[in-house]
């Protein structure tokens, strides 16, 4: 599966680090965060490299439904009653001036990328009260909206509220753009940070500043940031159309989907779940919705990962309080395009030493009455991952496992995962994330093996596509 991005757009190869390398600022992580970052560092005038461990924009980048907007679902009335009208006006603001870069790095520097500006709506077929409390929020906060009942969408809806003058784009094409002038290591993994020395493989690199933009940060300690987010999985079909769609849609209802428009293609997004924690086949479902709004057979599929942090906004600031000179970028909340350029524009603000409002209401070490609550639910995620492996039972024994299929059996008393392929061809794992020790579980729509605590990925055959965890499953 390929994303209708990574199908279009193929991107130069980058040669790895060799040796010692010294530099003003190191980005770990080649996404749109990273790459951005990088790009805002280096036009302050602050010598930058970039090191990615496979190659830039190939996690979530390539996956994204590319939106640009600081409509980020029914957020701002909860924003506002939970962290209060201050807090939530730097968040705006973040997002504000991102979209405003972003408008002006397209315009001055001519980068072809099918960049629109249009609007952004929620939508809803039967939640009205939360649009109109989203709605007088939104107007709190100086936002350009209305509400409305006027769509391009394929059914009936009790209401829409639109976000006016916002974006999208074909975020490769951008990113490519964007890279050339870059210095980036591609096929560099950093396997850990010492004071101001990044180790890798095959070289080392020393850096005054240290930037960690790689979607979920691999150093638990400190940190902690797999006690304070998770990762969800959302599925993506795109649809042939005669009929360009006139912005950008969202539902905010259980189950709802998400519709907007490339050239001639419509993408429908939905069928979100937390990773590890679904058996459902959201492709399927996706495939049916094609073909009962539109009458059309998808011609792309693909999936997109997102870390979501406690309290619904992303952390961006200083890693930890103990690491002066190191800072980080994650818990983007399924708005990474536009949560990118926000912390690439603040992470190059407080490189340079200026102060920013927005940096209380992003400060990856706040703590507030969402962010306690939440803690406890994702620690309980955790323990429940934990145990399983050793108090869950297997699904069965190998026969039971179907071809195409996938599971866990027992195996002479021991847990082993497997998948048999079409052929009957048995690849087997041992089904325990390395990352810190829970149980996977496995994705049938996706053939990958997930964990429910933080969100790893492997394939099948227990190779890593997806981190907090650094290495393979061991293989039997």
């Amino acid at each position: 599966m390929k994303s209708i991005w990574s199908v279009n757009t193929q991107l130069p190869h980058r040669e790895p680090l060799t040796g010692t390398v010294h530099c003003e600022a190191a980005v770990i992580g080649g996404g749109m965060a990273g790459i951005l970052c990088a790009y805002e560092l280096e036009k302050a005038g602050i010598r930058t490299i970039v090191l990615e461990a496979d190659r830039i924009a190939s996690g979530q980048t390539k996956n994204t439904t590319a939106k640009i907007t600081l409509q980020h679902g029914p957020i701002y009335h909860r924003l506002i009653e939970s962290v209060g009208l201050q807090a939530a006006m730097q968040y705006v603001h973040a997002n504000k001036r991102a979209i405003a870069e972003y408008k002006r790095m397209v315009y001055d520097e001519n980068i072809d990328c099918d960049f629109q500006i249009l609007p952004s709506y929620l939508y809803t077929k039967r939640k009205i009260s939360v649009l109109n409390a989203e709605y007088k929020a939104a107007k709190q906060l100086s936002i350009d909206c209305e509400m409305t009942r006027k769509t391009q969408l394929p059914f009936e809806i009790k209401a829409a509220l639109r976000f006016a003058d916002q974006a999208q784009f074909d975020p490769l094409r951008f990113i490519k753009a964007v890279s050339g002038g870059l210095k980036i290591y591609e096929k560099t993994p950093v396997q850990s940070i010492e004071q101001n020395r990044l180790i890798t493989k095959a070289g080392t690199v020393y850096a005054d500043q240290i930037f960690v933009c790689t979607h979920f940060p691999f150093i638990n300690f400190p940190g902690l940031y797999f006690a304070k987010m998770h990762q969800q999985r959302s599925y993506v079909v795109a649809i042939k159309t005669d009929t360009p769609l006139d912005g950008m849609y969202y539902g905010i209802d259980t189950g709802a989907l998400s519709f907007r428009g490339y050239q001639d293609y419509i993408l429908l997004g939905g069928g979100s779940h937390r990773t590890g924690e679904s058996d459902e086949n959201a492709f399927r479902m996706l495939r049916e919705e094609a073909g009962r709004l539109y009458g059309q057979k998808p011609r792309f599929y693909w999936a997109a990962q997102d870390c979501m942090s406690l309290d619904g906004v992303p952390y961006i600031g200083q890693y930890a309080k103990k690491w002066k000179n190191i800072y980080v970028a994650t818990g983007f909340n399924k708005w990474g395009m536009t949560s990118a350029m926000a912390a690439a524009l603040l992470l190059a603000d407080m490189a340079q030493g200026k102060n920013t409002d927005a940096a209380a209401a992003f400060d990856p070490a706040r703590i507030n009455a969402p962010s306690a609550k939440a803690f406890f639910a994702e620690a309980g995620h955790s323990v429940k991952g934990l145990t399983a492996y050793y108090l869950k039972n297997p699904d069965g024994v190998l026969s039971n496992i179907p071809k195409g299929w996938g599971g866990i059996i027992d195996d002479n008393g021991h847990k082993t995962g497997v998948y048999k392929d079409k052929t009957g061809k048995i690849y087997a794992v041992i089904p325990k994330c390395p990352h810190l020790g829970c149980q996977l579980s496995f994705n049938h729509a996706e053939k990958t093996w997930d964990c429910p605590c933080h969100g790893s990925r492997f394939d099948y055959q227990g190779r890593l596509i997806d981190n907090p965890a650094q290495e393979n499953l061991k293989r039997l």
